[in-house]
């Protein structure tokens, strides 16, 4: 953890900063000013305090150069003046003090009351944020509730964000800078909270809203690979709605290479290969993805990659690259089931009619009828696909029992596509029933 306050978000450690040393100097109580004079005019925005002791403690502290004398001064000054008029530039300070000498509880403990004090004060309730999610992140014993608190503080910044004024001698360049920084913070506790209740749809836009506020984050391990995560995963209020594969795919492989240690990168790159073959259904163009990914961290705005072909498609590569004699039962399912009509016609025509010698499971067995599963995906399902009628009565003695492999012949007589169920006559038993065996090489090939 001592590493997270000194890599914290720059641009938020430098707006702290810049208030710290700018702190707001309170007016010089009137009992300060010259006998005779009137008090000298404050600024319209300077708070004034009416107390000397107070006003003497306060610039006191705040005048201190060394970080450890200042936060003891300001210590003691709002321990002895808790509800100063001073308390938020105090507690500010104290803040940064606090980062800059690498005391992580008393950051947050004074972000905390820095919150309470000044419920719109961005730049602590980013710190908050920014804790809880790495701590939750990180495996820490009250992951859950650190979870709850960094929604709460990165809700609480978006919403107060807009509001956020320029601090003064920041450039417009250097302010955008940090709203951006600030902006990304906020979203990706949302996010990974949300993630973590499995509200991928909410997650997915704020961890987006994250990764695409700066360059950097982009490159943020922490982000990057959730946001993976929060892409693949299912949107539960709409089942129907497929997870994003394209923006899971490029996050995923991006991740791979911001990965944090070796083993991570290899671990996640062989999850985001997993993904691209699921999608891709091969591994041709992989390693240029992952070329495409290093080169660049933003995911390029027509990035594409081909899907696995349609099962009408896989069924015409079927019967381009092999012909209807050569092809096993499994596959004349398939392209029948799922192949254009002219495709279909195309095997049809060529085994109609024809003997066929294979062999099957038996489901349910008459004298005159067997219904058989024919493909090994049948065969494990204890479906028909397969009805295998005899010219003459099967001898009772040679009705094979339920789940019995059999070798028969037959000839393909019809077929309807959906559910299959292909009809062949002219039946004959090969050779007797004999036990259930592993089943036969009739596979069906998987559809996409």
């Amino acid at each position: 953890m001592k590493k997270i306050l000194v890599t914290v978000v720059l641009g938020v450690v430098a707006a702290t900063a810049a208030a710290a040393h700018s702190a707001p100097q309170p007016s010089q109580p009137a009992a300060q000013t010259t006998a005779g004079q009137p008090p000298a005019a404050a600024p319209a925005q300077a708070p004034v305090i009416k107390d000397p002791a107070e006003y003497n403690a306060y610039v006191g502290a705040i005048g201190q150069k060394d970080p450890a004398a200042q936060i003891s001064g300001l210590e003691a000054f709002m321990t002895q003046y808790p509800n100063s008029i001073m308390k938020v530039p105090a507690l500010q300070t104290l803040m940064q003090d606090y980062q800059q000498t690498n005391n992580q509880q008393k950051t947050i403990d004074t972000a905390t009351k820095l919150v309470a004090a000044d419920p719109n004060n961005v730049r602590a309730m980013a710190l908050l944020a920014y804790f809880d999610r790495l701590k939750a992140q990180g495996g820490d014993a009250n992951a859950q509730q650190d979870l709850v608190d960094a929604k709460k503080y990165g809700q609480m910044g978006l919403d107060a964000l807009p509001k956020f004024t320029k601090p003064e001698g920041t450039s417009d360049a250097d302010f955008q800078k940090m709203k951006d920084q600030m902006t990304g913070i906020f979203n990706a506790a949302v996010g990974i909270a949300d993630l973590t209740a499995k509200d991928y749809d909410d997650a997915r836009k704020a961890l987006r809203a994250a990764a695409d506020s700066s360059p950097d984050s982009q490159k943020d391990f922490s982000v990057v690979y959730p946001l993976a995560l929060a892409y693949a995963g299912p949107t539960p209020a709409d089942p129907k709605i497929p997870p994003d594969s394209l923006n899971a795919i490029w996050y995923a492989t991006r991740a791979s290479i911001v990965a944090p240690t070796p083993q991570y990168q290899q671990q996640i790159e062989k999850y985001a290969k997993n993904q691209y073959m699921k999608y891709h259904c091969a591994d041709d163009g992989w390693t240029d993805l992952l070329a495409q990914a290093k080169a660049n961290p933003v995911e390029p705005a027509n990035f594409a990659i081909k899907p696995c072909p349609t099962p009408p498609e896989q069924a015409h590569n079927m019967v381009t690259a092999t012909a209807p004699e050569k092809m096993d039962f499994g596959t004349w399912e398939f392209v029948l089931s799922n192949g254009s009509q002219a495709d279909q016609d195309t095997v049809w025509n060529a085994i109609k009619g024809k003997p066929v010698q294979m062999q099957g499971v038996v489901i349910k067995a008459t004298a005159t009828e067997f219904d058989i599963a024919g493909s090994s995906d049948d065969i494990d399902a204890k479906k028909a696909d397969i009805t295998l009628t005899f010219e003459e009565k099967v001898p009772l003695r040679l009705i094979p029992k339920e789940g019995t492999s059999l070798d028969f012949q037959g000839n393909p007589a019809s077929y309807t596509p959906n559910p299959f169920m292909m009809t062949m006559d002219k039946g004959q038993l090969l050779k007797a029933a004999a036990p259930a065996k592993k089943a036969p090489v009739h596979h069906k090939p998987a559809s996409q």
